[in-house]
């Protein structure tokens, strides 16, 4: 049997997690995590990351992998995730990725290209006018400049926004063209599943998913990472909104109501960045046993 990386993408609170320990199960594998914060061993309530539990029924990798004091991006991921596959590879026909950061499942499917080089002026600019005038002056740049970017763009995180409008002011080309091109083959067949739910019950999970959070003591795990607040896994949904609170900024009561509201933004953002892909397959998450017979067929071409 060819070797083959079981794709599970879709957006956050959607399922992927028990789907992907059920596939694996199925198929006595393991997973490769594509998430780009369950890295970190410092921050697991506000990463969603699978419990002990879950955890334990299958191996995983690239969770808990990585301290919050390195830097983690999509290119040392796709080195990572291919080792990973390798490793799988020697004993099992099948390996599951499964994740909801679209750019690290780009990186380790079609490969990831050299971003080019920023003269230092621009990145300084850049972060001279975020300090002055504060992230909504990024997304409505980004917003005004590269629309289609913006589009499915991790609006709440700074560095991505400064990042993208580095990469217009250096080339004049939007950070995209950088992703999209020629795709490396891969010596292992694809296949790629998408799944999601429909929209008031997608929303339902993600509000329960952060009061769940909030019981869990997101409020404390976000006090034990202050002195990395800028680390760019923490320039995000879950942490951003908890600083404001800390800084006095806002209610936590306000702080819990924009983490559901970001995280909603974030999700339709997921869908529009994997809807773009059309090898992807969809299903409603809650069809496991026709999840499990697509991936069968497939796996029997």
């Amino acid at each position: 049997m060819q070797k083959t990386a079981i794709i599970i993408a879709g957006p956050t609170a959607s399922g992927k997690t028990a789907l992907s320990i059920k596939v694996a199960r199925q198929f006595n594998t393991a997973v490769i995590s594509a998430d780009s914060r369950q890295c970190y061993k410092e921050i697991s309530i506000g990463t969603a990351k699978p419990s002990p539990e879950e955890l334990a029924a299958v191996p995983h990798y690239f969770i808990n992998s990585h301290s919050i004091k390195e830097e983690v991006n999509a290119g040392l991921y796709e080195k990572l995730a291919l080792q990973y596959a390798g490793e799988i590879f020697e004993k099992n026909d099948v390996a599951v990725v499964c994740g909801g950061t679209g750019l690290y499942i780009k990186a380790f499917t079609d490969g990831i290209d050299e971003m080019p080089a920023i003269p230092p002026g621009i990145r300084t600019a850049l972060n001279e006018q975020y300090a002055l005038h504060g992230i909504e002056w990024l997304q409505l740049q980004l917003q005004q400049r590269d629309p289609e970017f913006y589009a499915v763009a991790e609006t709440q995180n700074p560095q991505r926004l400064i990042r993208a409008l580095e990469v217009l002011e250096a080339t004049g080309k939007s950070i995209l063209e950088f992703r999209l091109a020629t795709p490396v083959k891969r010596d292992f067949r694809i296949i790629k599943i998408g799944i999601t739910l429909p929209k008031e019950l997608l929303h339902a999970n993600i509000h329960h998913r952060v009061d769940l959070m909030m019981e869990a003591g997101l409020q404390d795990e976000v006090k034990a990472v202050l002195p990395y607040r800028e680390h760019n896994a923490l320039r995000t949904v879950g942490y951003q909104e908890i600083f404001q609170y800390l800084d006095g900024n806002c209610s936590l009561e306000q702080a819990v109501t924009d983490i559901k509201t970001h995280t909603r933004q974030y999700a339709k953002r997921q869908l529009t960045w994997f809807r773009r892909d059309p090898d992807i397959t969809w299903f409603d998450s809650r069809d496991h046993d026709q999840i499990l017979s697509f991936i069968q067929s497939r796996l029997s071409e």
